[in-house]
């Protein structure tokens, strides 16, 4: 208190001044039309100012909320695409239960973590065993195929990425349908190469390249990229086709995780036709 009192016996002329200053100036607006007009109209542009760079600041702050929010409505109506069910020629089928038929479902899911600059590439999703994720489920965004899940806890999961050295995809030319296999060389993070197509296959520049549905990890037809280059050596009997990927991995967010409903069954019955 003597502390406050001080300052004011100090500063006691300025303080004056700048009363006086507030009242004159409460005066000159409360009684004058055009000098009033003009200090709402300051005021109004301040503190509009002042409310659109919070708002901006306040949406900036809530588009993590709806990107989740779009990524999980974008999985949703993934799973409702014809492509997520398998047709039934059953005309005995009296109950129409299309849980049943449904053959792919997707889940949406936030990179955590991610690597580019290794051979061995992987990701970190924020869902896991509790959310309905398991290994060996095919992992996509927006623009196309990403990777498959390799170890699962109840809340997290790892996924081995396409620019990974140990992985390979079943691939195809979407045009001619050939297919071969989709492998990463261990370079450029942005190309991994398409091989096994037979010369004879008609391969162009600028062709897209999908996934050949042939595994039970992917649908058929999910972008991978599209031909940038076709090398075919002296006397070779196959392709060596450089592929751009579609998918941007150091610009990497939000995926799809995709659940086959059906792949235990088609695993065991492969098992058995090996064994055969």
């Amino acid at each position: 208190m003597r502390n406050f009192i001080r300052f004011i016996i100090k500063y006691h002329f300025t303080i004056l001044f700048f009363i006086i200053e507030a009242v004159s100036l409460l005066l000159v607006i409360n009684y004058n039309a055009y000098q009033r007009s003009s200090f709402l109209s300051s005021s109004s542009s301040v503190s509009g100012g002042i409310l659109k760079r919070y708002s901006a600041g306040s949406e900036y702050l809530m588009l993590r909320d709806i990107n989740e929010d779009l990524a999980r409505e974008n999985a949703y109506l993934r799973s409702r695409l014809p492509e997520s069910f398998r047709a039934s020629r059953d005309y005995f089928n009296l109950v129409n239960d299309s849980t049943s038929m449904q053959e792919y479902i997707y889940r949406s899911a936030r990179v955590i973590n991610n690597s580019t600059h290794r051979r061995f590439n992987y990701l970190t999703l924020n869902k896991g065993r509790l959310n309905g994720i398991e290994p060996e489920m095919g992992v996509i965004s927006n623009k196309g195929a990403v990777g498959i899940v390799k170890n699962v806890s109840d809340n997290y999961s790892t996924v081995i990425s396409i620019i990974n050295t140990r992985l390979k995809i079943s691939a195809k030319l979407k045009e001619s349908g050939f297919f071969g296999s989709l492998e990463w060389d261990g370079t450029s993070y942005q190309h991994v190469y398409l091989l096994d197509i037979p010369r004879h296959a008609n391969v162009s520049v600028g062709d897209l390249v999908v996934t050949s549905g042939y595994s039970s990890i992917f649908p058929e037809g999910i972008l991978l990229g599209n031909v940038e280059d076709v090398e075919l050596d002296k006397g070779a009997s196959f392709y060596r086709i450089r592929v751009k990927l579609s998918v941007d991995f150091k610009n990497l967010s939000f995926v799809e995780v995709i659940g086959h409903n059906s792949i235990a069954e088609q695993i065991n019955l492969e098992k058995i036709s090996e064994d055969d």
